[in-house]
């Protein structure tokens, strides 16, 4: 077993927002393309499983086809984002020594990595959450949510894999309702709950979508073309292939690159400023 350096732990620093919580790959050991299964389909052109490392991994752990992944057939890899979770586990949790230089470790860190993923998803919505100024009622509640969060993510390898992240999303998630009925509070009685809506491939160009929550509601295909999504919740939401031409989601809530990613928009677009407009949008 390669020697470890001592752990060096990576919170997140005081008014760093969410920049700790974007994803750093070239400080990571390629862990999105070796942890997770990937299945063949219109986002992966073969099967993959948990473990194995995909072909197009270079020993840098750097991808070959970085520049060509969505012409190959590997549009799924330019959706995918860890939050952050890859450098920590690699730099942080590991202490820079990467499963192939310590293959004992390996199975652990593949296993370690999936759950760190959710908890800095968890830390980027929470972390959204307090810079609003409507939650300052909650204030306290989500800060200390933040920090119980943080506290696991600065676990021992052991422990982040052993962590109940559905338990710990459960407690998570009655905050991020309450800070979504605050930010809403003055808009969303006029406008229909679409939580959880089927609307794939539904019809909504140019639609008044303002303070609707759209938490986890499919939206694959949808027509959103110039439609108004500011102050929406937009927790969980498939945006997979959605039109987002000319739409406006700025002051949308809990949106993440990720959605982003699988959508299409165009220079029209409005984003919320922490995200970043896909290289592939026209």
């Amino acid at each position: 077993m390669a020697e470890k350096r001592e752990r060096q732990l990576l919170p997140l620093a005081e008014g760093d927002g969410q920049q700790d919580l974007r994803a750093d790959c070239g400080s990571c050991f390629g862990l999105c393309c070796v942890a997770l299964t990937l299945s063949k389909s219109s986002d992966f052109p073969v099967d993959k499983a948990a473990g194995t490392p995909c072909t197009n991994l270079q020993q840098d752990f750097r991808c070959g086809i970085h520049q060509k992944l969505r012409q190959t057939g590997f549009s799924g890899c330019t959706v995918y984002d860890c939050f952050g979770a890859g450098q920590r586990v690699s730099q942080a949790t590991y202490g820079g020594i990467d499963w192939r230089q310590d293959p004992d470790s390996a199975r652990q860190m593949f296993d370690v990595f999936p759950v760190m993923r959710q908890l800095h998803e968890l830390l980027w919505y929470l972390t959204e959450a307090l810079a609003l100024p409507q939650t300052r009622p909650i204030n306290a509640e989500l800060r200390r949510a933040l920090d119980e969060t943080e506290q696991l993510a600065q676990g021992s390898p052991a422990a982040v894999a052993e962590t109940d992240v559905a338990a710990h999303r459960a407690d998570v998630n009655v905050l991020l309702l309450r800070t979504s009925d605050l930010v809403r509070a003055d808009i969303r009685r006029k406008k229909k709950d679409r939580r959880g809506a089927d609307l794939f491939g539904a019809r909504l160009r140019g639609a008044d979508l303002r303070g609707v929550s759209l938490r986890g509601a499919c939206l694959i295909a949808a027509d959103l073309h110039g439609a108004d999504l500011r102050q929406a919740d937009l927790i969980g939401a498939d945006f997979r292939d959605a039109d987002l031409r000319g739409a406006d989601l700025t002051g949308s809530i809990f949106l993440t690159q990720s959605q982003v990613n699988a959508a299409k928009g165009d220079d029209g677009t409005k984003l919320p400023s922490a995200l970043a407009r896909p290289a592939h949008w026209s």
